[in-house]
């Protein structure tokens, strides 16, 4: 059953450990909670947000291992193609009755190893791209919500604190205890409230940097491997010139033809 507490509501739940300032109020309030006795000042819309961008991290942790793994087996691919470019050259030269074929076979196998490296440079911007957004951008958001959280954890172990001794007599020595722990919940309020504020501010920042760079990103991984699946080259390296991708000749410093033009 919810309990209304100012613009929020709070309710009876566990929640992991929290590193706010060791206090017997602190603690109280965490092993209450952990118990599932205690009452914690939820915000509904703004924890919502919260664990969609939690839930969509863990997504998109999964997208980078999966472009990874796609990368590596690309590579092989190539790596294998070079060779069996390679070994139809060599019959081409040894083989004069079927020199053409083995000819035409050996620079298709080339070609496409040439084009897998254009697609490789493209799939290693992506996972780049989308490695630094979650690892990064959404990972500085997620230390916001953790000091957050550490702030709603404070706010409610002095709000607990306050509300016990209210219920308890007044007297001479109560009434100076009450006062401090009226100056402590203030405090404390005010610290989750900037806290709250600040979080959403940066989760709206967020979800616009986010929708920016992951258009971009799905654009170029869609344009790229469609092209290449097609056997457009032309279009394949003009993916990468409109993302400003430069690749490096394997093996070497040197600037591909896409870099030096």
């Amino acid at each position: 059953m919810y309990q209304v507490l100012g613009a929020w509501r709070w309710k009876p739940t566990a929640v992991p450990f929290l590193s706010c300032a060791i206090s017997p109020q602190c603690t109280r309030q965490i092993l209450s909670e952990k118990l599932g006795r205690g009452s914690r000042t939820v915000d509904l819309e703004l924890e919502a947000q919260i664990e969609v961008l939690r839930d969509n991290k863990r997504k998109y942790e999964h997208v980078v291992k999966l472009a990874q793994t796609l990368a590596t087996q690309l590579s092989q691919m190539m790596q294998t193609q070079r060779q069996l470019g390679d070994a139809f050259t060599d019959l081409s030269l040894k083989s004069p009755e079927l020199r053409e074929e083995f000819g035409f076979n050996a620079d298709t196998q080339k070609l496409l190893a040439k084009n897998g490296e254009t697609l490789l440079g493209a799939i290693n911007f992506f996972i780049a791209s989308v490695n630094t957004l979650v690892e990064k951008t959404i990972e500085d958001t997620m230390i916001n919500i953790k000091q957050y959280e550490t702030a709603r954890v404070e706010y409610d172990a002095y709000r607990t604190d306050l509300e016990e001794l209210n219920m308890g007599p007044r007297d001479a020595n109560t009434v100076p205890k009450i006062e401090q722990s009226q100056q402590q919940f203030q405090i404390h309020r005010e610290k989750y409230e900037k806290m709250r504020q600040d979080v959403s501010v940066k989760l709206k920042f967020l979800e616009e940097n986010k929708v920016k760079v992951l258009h971009n990103q799905l654009i170029l991984f869609h344009n790229a491997i469609a092209a290449y699946y097609a056997g457009n080259q032309q279009q394949l390296e003009q993916t990468l010139k409109q993302f400003h991708i430069k690749l490096k000749m394997p093996g070497t410093d040197t600037p591909s033809w896409l870099e030096e033009h």
